[in-house]
């Protein structure tokens, strides 16, 4: 399988296609499993990637990219090579890139998760000889509750605020999450929520897709003073202890992301409150997807990668080693 996939400085790189997926540095051909910045990189000469992504990669990379896009299961020959992209249920358009050249199959999945999320296309399992995992939180502690019972928690959290009059402010990343909180909200509530300028674009990108998301409004720097002691108000971390937080009188804050089932992550931070809503695949997720694709061969990127592959080694006697070179996303 290795004349399938190699690993060099520039990223994982096709020989047999002369393509990188998600590169680290600019290449030729950069075929991209999604938008998120540790993944899609800026200065490739070309790119290609699922037809979901679009507007989010000339958003996130600009509009004069040379991007072809592709449906979901459409087989484009790259080389030597067939080459598709498959849903890896992450975020929208987020792909797994599925490599064949005879009977051999190399499957890089990018970032995932199993649980179902209808603000993007559900993972797809896909059987393969070489599987390249992410291992963003691939460690023991890590497992998830359902994404209804956390919803429900973010409005049960928003409504006791509420009773006591402060404004409360849900931080989390505003490619992805955003999107897939504000579509579990709207199956909760009518009310509208207000939401950081930056989250605004990437709305309209999900909405164009279908994506039903709440009712939102951007926070806007009008003149008069708006009250916020009853509402909701979503942003990104970079506004986190920022001047635009201090519209805010006396809010709560908390932040939903996957590192809040860490005991300690919510208070070292400086969050009121944690909400545990990971857009990756928990510990037990990850194992099992591996196990499930029945490779032979397991590559691990992307976060605690000494551990994950140590445990399928020990554990499930498969040939998982660690890829080095790779960034972890912080945000999740």
């Amino acid at each position: 399988m290795d004349e399938l996939l190699a690993m060099t400085k520039n990223g994982l790189f096709c020989p047999q296609g002369n393509f990188y997926i998600d590169p680290l540095l600019p290449v030729p051909l950069a075929l991209l499993t999604h938008a998120h910045g540790d993944h899609a990189r800026r200065g490739s000469n070309h790119y290609m990637a699922q037809r979901d992504s679009l507007e989010l990669l000339e958003y996130r990379l600009g509009s004069d990219i040379s991007l072809k896009t592709v449906g979901y299961r459409e087989k484009v020959k790259l080389g030597n090579v067939w080459v598709s992209f498959h849903p890896a249920g992450h975020i929208l358009g987020s792909s797994q890139i599925r490599i064949e050249h005879g009977s051999r199959v190399a499957v890089a999945s990018g970032d995932y998760k199993r649980a179902l999320d209808g603000s993007c296309e559900p993972f797809e399992l896909l059987p393969c000889d070489l599987f390249v995992t992410e291992s963003t939180f691939g460690l023991p502690i890590y497992h998830w509750k359902s994404s209804e019972e956390s919803a429900l928690e973010i409005c049960q959290w928003w409504q006791s605020n509420a009773e006591l009059g402060r404004p409360s402010v849900l931080f989390c990343y505003s490619l992805g999450k955003a999107q897939r909180v504000l579509h579990l909200l709207k199956a909760l509530t009518d009310r509208e929520i207000f939401i950081h300028g930056s989250i605004a674009p990437i709305n309209a990108c999900y909405e164009k897709h279908g994506v039903e998301l709440a009712k939102t409004q951007v926070v806007t720097h009008l003149k008069e003073k708006r009250d916020y002691s009853h509402e909701l108000i979503m942003a990104p971390l970079s506004a986190f202890r920022s001047p635009w937080m201090r519209r805010f009188k006396n809010s709560q804050t908390a932040f939903a992301s996957g590192w809040m089932a860490v005991r300690g992550t919510k208070r070292r931070r400086g969050f009121d409150k944690g909400f545990v809503l990971s857009d990756h695949a928990d510990w037990n997720d990850l194992i099992d997807t591996v196990q499930a694709t029945g490779a032979r061969k397991v590559w691990v990127t992307h976060g605690f990668t000494e551990t994950l592959a140590r445990y399928l080694r020990e554990k499930n006697q498969i040939d998982a080693t660690p890829l080095a070179g790779f960034v972890q996303q912080e945000e999740d």
